[in-house]
């Protein structure tokens, strides 16, 4: 499998928890929150952040956005020299299972062996060096029925994120999925923390363009039916990827975790070959969530 990735951004969402700052037509990600770059520019430029020790084959971006803020987003690439990206614009919001669809899409036209490294474009990670070691980290554990993702190791008993229960230890710092656990109450997430069995869900994901396409075909055809159809049918637009608008909104809305993650936990029995790694990551991560987030930043 080659070792070539493909950051795909995700880069929709409107931040309304950020209201009125962010808001419909300038949600957060598009904003200056913490330094001069916007978050959309800080989450591209850090996997190009590379230093002697870590060297990873990077090509270029590919950001999934809405049509709204395309030329937003180009210009906020361009700021950054990063004119190179290919930006594919989805017609209207489907979740974030047949958004990565359209980039997989994409990429597998390139190279279907091309790893994705799928990041939310309104995260922030404080330690780029320690990102770019968890990614070296999951890149070893990947094959073509074999899915990343990335959990945080947790600093406090955060109510607003989701959990993924570890497995079995495969390295140090990863190890297979026993669960995924929706938003706690207090109560379970100091449980869970006290553990140390848990790390919270980043929504950050590692595997080849490939592995997805089969993996979602496997488990919910309908959602790779409905965008590989949308992605037939795409047009070019100067710089953008436009996705046909009918057959993209016949899509079911559905998160990759509901759609495909949660099916590859350890699971007696499950005959599917597929299977899912989780690497540990204490890289001061935050989804900056809330104004609080934000102010503890």
């Amino acid at each position: 499998m080659t070792n070539t990735i493909v950051p795909v951004i995700l880069c929709g969402g409107s931040g309304t928890r950020l209201w009125p700052l962010s808001r419909e037509q300038y949600p957060k990600q598009l904003l200056s929150l913490i330094n001069e770059k916007t978050l959309l520019q800080a989450t591209v430029k850090r996997i190009y952040q590379q230093n002697s020790e870590i060297e990873l084959k990077i090509d270029s971006p590919v950001i999934v956005t809405n049509e709204n803020h395309r030329f937003l987003v180009a210009e906020q690439l361009r700021e950054i020299d990063r004119a190179d990206a290919k930006i594919l614009l989805e017609p209207c919001g489907k979740n974030t299972a047949p958004a990565l669809c359209i980039a997989a899409n994409y990429i597998a036209e390139q190279d279907p062996d091309a790893i994705m490294l799928v990041m939310p474009a309104d995260h922030i990670i404080q330690n780029d060096a320690a990102f770019l070691q968890a990614i070296v980290e999951g890149l070893s554990q990947l094959d073509d029925k074999r899915l990343g993702t990335f959990g945080i190791v947790p600093d406090a008993p955060e109510t607003g994120f989701g959990y993924i229960k570890l497995g079995k230890k495969v390295t140090e710092n990863i190890s297979t999925i026993s669960q995924f656990v929706e938003k706690p109450d207090l109560q379970a997430a100091e449980q869970f923390v006290a553990s140390g069995e848990y790390l919270w869900n980043s929504g950050m994901f590692l595997f080849s363009a490939q592995a997805w396409l089969d993996a979602i075909k496997h488990f919910r055809n309908d959602i790779y039916q409905a965008s590989n159809a949308a992605y037939r049918e795409k047009t070019v637009d100067m710089d953008f990827i436009r996705v046909d608008k009918a057959q993209f909104e016949a899509c079911p809305s559905e998160s990759i975790d509901y759609a495909v993650m949660e099916h590859v936990v350890d699971v007696v029995g499950d005959e599917s070959g597929f299977s899912g790694t989780v690497v540990s990551l204490d890289a001061g991560w935050s989804d900056i969530g809330s104004w609080e987030s934000l102010w503890s930043i």
